[in-house]
């Protein structure tokens, strides 16, 4: 009877794992994350569960309200999330004031797309031969940089796809759309219709922020969260994911 007893003593004993809820935008950003739990954002995070025995619970959520939700402390954290000052009120990056790029899920980038035949151009500083508004996704940073420059902009669109439309349909000038997407969209029914400039408009890091929340009551487990993050992303088999997604990271 003792020996049949110490099974069900270990069970009893073991300690669960320590659940994170986390939030993604509810779209296919790929090769990063698919509404279906895949891609590089998933393997990335999927090997530091395993290195840190927890659990992440994954929410696909429209990318306000995931931040919305980040904010009120209602999830655990957010991904994948580019930085801007006035983001901070949301979560917490890696580092804090000072930004940890070296604890970044990934980089990436946005460029201009352009109507086949337009004359729209982007030297890296300016536009020229602008007829209209420069369209980019609901939410996205992008959108500092271009009213940093006094342009019209149109933030009307969720999806890269609906605002592909928006721009053939002459409704936009241009489009400034993440790296990712517009690989995406080149390589799809619309790309006939389409023209992608060379130069991007910027190139940034994206993180994993996590809420106030939960750095004020566990600020181990975040910052163990983060090294690991980092850890994983220079690890010999998520180099070789990316890799062969031809990425950087």
């Amino acid at each position: 009877m003792l020996v049949l007893s110490l099974p069900a003593a270990g069970v009893a004993n073991a300690a669960p794992k320590e659940t994170v809820h986390l939030c993604f935008e509810a779209q296919d950003v790929r090769p990063w994350r698919t509404e279906q739990g895949g891609g590089l954002n998933f393997e990335l995070l999927k090997l530091v569960e395993q290195r840190l025995d927890v659990h992440f619970d994954f929410q696909s959520i429209p990318w306000k309200r995931c931040l919305a939700q980040l904010k009120a402390n209602a999830v655990d954290g957010a991904f994948a999330v580019s930085y801007k000052p006035d983001r901070r009120e949301l979560g917490a990056y890696p580092g804090g004031e000072n930004v940890d790029a070296s604890k970044r899920m990934h980089i990436d980038r946005y460029v201009v797309l352009r109507r086949k035949g337009s004359k729209v151009e982007w030297d890296g500083q300016h536009f020229s031969n602008l007829d209209g508004a420069i369209g980019f996704q609901l939410g996205y940073s992008v959108g500092d940089v271009l009213r940093a420059q006094n342009l019209e902009v149109d933030e009307g669109s969720q999806r890269a796809d609906e605002l592909a439309r928006k721009l053939i349909a002459g409704r936009l000038a241009a489009a400034a759309v993440g790296g990712s997407d517009a690989d995406g969209l080149m390589h799809g029914p619309l790309a006939p219709q389409l023209e992608q400039l060379p130069v991007p408009i910027i190139e940034k890091p994206y993180f994993l922020i996590l809420s106030h929340a939960l750095v004020a009551s566990k600020p181990q487990l975040a910052a163990r969260i983060w090294s690991t993050v980092e850890q994983v992303r220079n690890s010999p088999a998520y180099q070789k994911l990316a890799q062969a997604q031809g990425v950087r990271h």
